[in-house]
């Protein structure tokens, strides 16, 4: 095992944690400390020992600080191959010592770009040029060269001192980490950049950190893990997991399209998913009416399903929960009394989160690339000029109690996979056809699951009916208003069949496919 002793350390660092405590060790292990700016002003206030940089390179900082470590007696003493005879002489040459740990840290421009109150000419100067420059140059020459980008890593490097000095295996780490940590601070600079330039920008540079390895994917025979985009904190991330197992793949998809959906609506609401499309929705005055509600839609499809409310968990709930078999259930806060009746569940996952914000692109992989676009968020209750796009092309007038169910069958239709139906009567889906491969299919699986009630209901579809079939199929069984985009070439024989069942017919003008 190669071990590169260490003589010499360069600090430079803007995260100053556990700073004093690991120069410190450094000192007492006879290594020469180097340190730039307010790096070398706070060791030396705690009476370490430091060469300032400006002493290296014989040049003070200028610029505001934007000049002080981009000099050949800095970036020589780090890029040397001290292997090769010709580097050594050209350092002896310049009497450049020779550098074997770099301790950099960049400027916070990506915590600045968080805090939302900074200008463009703030958090200009929190970009970092002098740090990427010794970080990428000490990456590059890490058969001699260690470089250390974050104090969790202090302890690891301190051990490796103590025992002789940082060997391949460790320096191959540190590097990996080191061209990582640029390519993500790369990253969050590129996405400022790009602001303003639309829903999909022209370019996207993606830093994920892996958050957990999971048992498997989908399936047992795939490998699988969930991942986090630096910089950035979806739910997911930020929840907390009050009981029950590990969160598994097709978790993590189920109560992501779960949490989405019940966060649309306003009133308290429950959403049932089974294998990433809605199998109940209810709103309702309480939650645990809207989860009563939503369970009848389809408890058969319920069964294992992930159950989401848009307001707390309380006991009278939990203890409907407890009484079926899921996989998940999430909402904003639990109760003390929900939290002890759905303790008798242990293996039920019981999840704490904040709504998502819906402003992330939504990607798509396809082999070696992706496919971008803006999330479809639709929002209940609709501001008052979507309303006003709608256009009943019937003969029959909607009443205030059908367009309420209009709206929520077109909120749940949007989450549902194409071609996709629904049946709502009374705020509460009662029938759903999803991901049928024809309108007229879905149409059929929706009213078979709602059976007699779908007489008085309504229906959202998620596009246009083609012919007239579909239209035919939910007036006999009795729904009374239909809400789907509109765009068919056939729109006059749709309109002309919903007249004919005296069924109110609204086009939206836009429609709701998922895929």
């Amino acid at each position: 095992m190669n071990r590169t002793k260490v003589r010499r350390a360069l600090l430079s660092v803007s995260d100053k944690t556990n700073l004093v405590d690991f120069a410190e060790a450094l000192a007492n292990a006879g290594v020469e400390i180097v340190a730039s700016g307010g790096t070398a002003a706070t060791l030396l206030s705690a009476g370490l020992p430091v060469t300032s940089v400006e002493s290296v390179t014989g040049a003070a900082e200028m610029l505001d600080g934007r000049v002080k470590t981009l000099h050949p007696n800095i970036h020589g003493a780090i890029l040397a191959d001290v292997g090769k005879p010709e580097h050594r002489s050209q350092l002896e040459e310049r009497d450049i010592v020779p550098i074997q740990l770099v301790v950099v840290n960049l400027y916070p421009f990506e915590e600045g770009l968080g805090r939302g109150d900074l200008g463009d000419d703030d958090l200009v100067e929190l970009i970092d040029i002098g740090g990427p420059a010794m970080v990428r140059a000490a990456a590059k020459n890490h058969r001699w060269v260690g470089i250390v980008t974050a104090p969790d890593q202090y302890s690891r490097v301190l051990e490796a001192i103590e025992a002789g000095g940082l060997d391949d295996g460790l320096r191959r780490d540190l590097a990996r980490e080191a061209f990582y940590r640029t390519a993500r601070y790369d990253a969050a600079i590129v996405g400022w950049l790009e602001t303003g330039e639309g829903a999909t920008p022209e370019r996207v540079v993606l830093a994920l950190d892996r958050v957990s390895q999971l048992r498997y994917g989908e399936n047992p025979h795939q490998e699988a893990a969930v991942f986090a985009e630096r910089g950035r904190s979806g739910w997911w991330l930020a929840m907390e997991q009050l009981q029950g197992k590990a969160m598994s793949f097709n978790n993590y998809l189920d109560t992501e399209a779960a949490w989405r959906l019940v966060n649309e609506f306003r009133d308290p609401t429950a959403v049932i998913v089974k294998h990433a499309n809605p199998c109940g929705v209810a709103s309702r005055s309480t939650i645990a009416e809207a989860f009563a509600t939503a369970w009848e839609c389809d408890p058969l499809s319920a069964f294992g399903g992930v159950i989401a409310l848009n307001s707390t968990l309380d006991e009278a709930t939990a203890r409907r929960v407890v009484e079926n078999f899921v996989e998940v259930v999430i909402a904003p806060d639990v109760s003390e009394g929900a939290r002890e009746a759905l303790a008798r569940k242990k293996n039920l996952r019981v999840l704490v989160a904040r709504p998502p914000d819906g402003s992330d692109l939504d990607l798509r992989r396809i082999e070696h690339g992706f496919v971008a676009q803006g999330r479809d968020v639709v929002g209940m209750p609709f501001p008052a000029q979507l309303l006003e796009s709608w256009e009943s092309v019937g003969n029959e007038q909607l009443g205030a109690d059908q367009l309420v169910d209009l709206l929520f069958a077109w909120t749940v239709v949007a989450h549902t996979k194409s071609n996709a139906i629904v049946v709502v009567k009374d705020r509460a889906a009662v029938g759903i056809g999803a991901g049928d491969q024809s309108r007229v299919g879905a149409a059929r699986r929706a009213l078979t699951q709602a059976a007699e009630r779908a007489n008085g209901g309504v229906v959202a579809s998620d596009g246009f009916f083609p012919f007239r079939d579909g239209i035919d199929q939910l007036g006999e069984a009795g729904v009374i208003a239909v809400v789907e985009p509109g765009g068919s070439i056939r729109d006059d024989e749709v309109v002309a069949a919903a007249n004919e069942h005296r069924m109110a017919i609204v086009f939206t003008g836009k429609r709701h496919f998922k895929h």
